[in-house]
C-alpha cells in the first residue's frame, strides 16, 4: 500500500505593501463605516455577515475579527439606545457621539490588523 502525499492548504501572507486585502474582517469593518452614510443599514448587514462567518474562519487570526466586530456593534448599539433616552436631559447627544466615535475607532483598528493578517489582541473587551 503505498502512502499519497497530503495536501497542505496554503497560508495565506498579508498583500504586499501598498495593496488592499479585501478580505472578510475588512469586509465588516468597511460595512460599520459606511453605516455612518447609509442609516444604519450596512451595519446590520455587517453584523449578520460577522456571525454567519465566524462560525467558519478560514484563518486563526480571523476568528478574534469577527468576535470583536460583533461586540462593536453591540457596543454601539446598547450606547445608542441609552443616548436616545438621555437625550431628553441633554447629555444623550454626548453619549451618542461617543458611541459614533468608538465605532468608528473599532471599526478602523480592526481593519488595520485586518490588512496585516493579524488577531486583534483583545477581541473580548469592550473598549478600545
Amino acid at each position: 500500500m503505498t502512502e499519497q502525499p497530503q495536501e497542505s492548504t496554503p497560508t495565506p501572507q498579508p498583500p504586499a505593501p501598498g495593496s488592499f486585502d479585501l478580505n472578510q474582517p475588512t469586509v465588516v469593518a468597511l460595512l460599520y463605516i459606511a453605516s455612518f452614510f447609509s442609516g444604519g443599514l450596512t451595519n446590520l448587514v455587517g453584523v449578520v455577515l460577522a456571525y454567519i462567518w465566524k462560525g467558519q474562519p478560514k484563518a486563526e487570526w480571523e476568528a478574534s475579527h469577527y468576535e470583536y466586530s460583533i461586540r462593536t456593534f453591540w457596543l454601539g448599539f446598547g450606547l445608542s439606545i441609552i443616548g436616545i433616552f438621555l437625550s431628553i436631559i441633554g447629555i444623550g447627544i454626548l453619549i451618542i457621539f461617543g458611541a459614533l466615535v468608538l465605532v468608528i475607532v473599532r471599526a478602523v483598528l480592526s481593519m488595520l490588523k485586518a490588512q496585516k493578517h493579524e488577531p486583534m489582541p483583545n477581541p473580548g473587551s469592550w473598549t478600545i
